[in-house]
């Protein structure tokens, strides 16, 4: 991966994950989180261990970021723009598709704000 690439998933990652990360971790902690999503094997699921992969990546510094951060960025940024693509009809606020764009670090509503 070059230099630019990284720019641009940065860039990305940056304009998608739009929760601090104080708000990311108390999502991560309520009973909506853990139950959004796919779980495998019954265990967290994908998103619920994104989401704190994701909080990794907020509190270090750029300059600190390894490949598999910049390979999950990569997955966040396609997760977020296919989620949001696939926006349902209706009040969204309670929704198991905004509860896992969360869990991702996007919460939909705050663009509309």
């Amino acid at each position: 991966m070059t230099a630019d690439d990284h720019d641009t998933t940065w860039d990305d990652f940056r304009e998608l994950v739009n929760m601090k990360p104080s708000e990311l971790e108390k999502w991560l902690k309520t009973d909506d989180s853990r139950a959004a999503g796919q779980h495998p094997d019954g265990g967290e699921s994908t998103g619920h261990a994104s989401g704190r992969h994701i909080l990794t990546i907020l509190r270090a510094r750029k300059s600190d970021l390894t490949d598999d951060d910049y390979a999950h960025m990569r997955k966040v940024v396609g997760y977020v723009r296919r989620h949001l693509a696939q926006r349902p009809s209706g009040d969204v606020r309670d929704s198991r598709w905004r509860h896992s764009l969360m869990n991702w670090g996007h919460d939909p509503l705050a663009d509309e704000s």
